[in-house]
């Protein structure tokens, strides 16, 4: 799964890459948690980069509570899902970050690891998302992140890991109108050897921890046998 993420890049740099206007100052999240505001772009507007919350409240739902427990959607199971099989064939969304942290299970500890992509471009993770209208007849716009089996360097980590989309083709593709099938196709394990995975402090697990120094690498002792 993908259970913690971070965005800490300038609005510049996104919207060059993306051709996109920003109005406003990005507010970087160096500790993305579930139910949060982060950034997307969404195929309603690919022209603009929006803040949903993270987990999916599907339109049908009685409250919100039921996205903290639909941060992630399993591509193997996406099409037949009642949360999700309108979403993926209906309102799909790029989630931007720059980063990913998994936990390892290492005897009774569970260590956190930063993971990002090689050559340090900003990370495009498949998302899906819905609107859920709240009772007071505003709209609660909210997302999921799309997971598949994990590549050779993840799967050392973690037996899961996001979609991730690294080319302005794919990019494209996922915003437009496919058919289920094609949107499926897409849903694949990055390459190996593309991802650079480092341990960071355990102060990530806490979700008031903010700051840049969740990004530095941290050095492990060593393992005693």
């Amino acid at each position: 799964m993908c259970g913690r993420y971070s965005l800490a890049i300038s609005k510049e740099r996104i919207s060059k890459k993306f051709n996109i206007s920003i109005p406003t100052a990005i507010e970087p999240n160096y500790n993305v948690a579930p139910t949060q505001l982060a950034y997307v772009i969404a195929n309603n507007a690919p022209e603009k980069l929006q803040q949903m919350n993270w987990g999916l409240v599907p339109s049908w739902a009685r409250d919100t509570k039921i996205g903290n427990n639909l941060i992630n959607a399993r591509s193997e199971s996406v099409s037949s899902k009642p949360s999700f099989r309108m979403p993926i064939r209906k309102t799909r969304c790029l989630v931007l970050a720059d980063s990913f942290y998994e936990w390892r299970r290492e005897g009774r500890k569970r260590i956190p690891y930063r993971i990002t992509l090689d050559d340090d471009m900003i990370m495009v993770m498949a998302g899906i998302w819905d609107t859920w209208q709240q009772s007071n007849g505003t709209t609660y716009q909210s997302f999921a992140i799309l997971t598949v089996p994990p590549n050779a360097e993840m799967s050392q980590v973690h037996d899961r890991m996001p979609v991730i989309f690294t080319n302005a083709e794919q990019h494209r593709q996922w915003l437009s109108d496919l058919h289920l099938a094609q949107v499926l196709n897409m849903l694949q394990t990055l390459d190996d050897d593309r991802l650079d995975i480092v341990p960071v402090s355990n102060k990530v697990n806490n979700v008031k921890s903010n700051s840049p120094d969740l990004h530095q690498p941290i050095q492990l002792p060593p393992t005693l046998f």
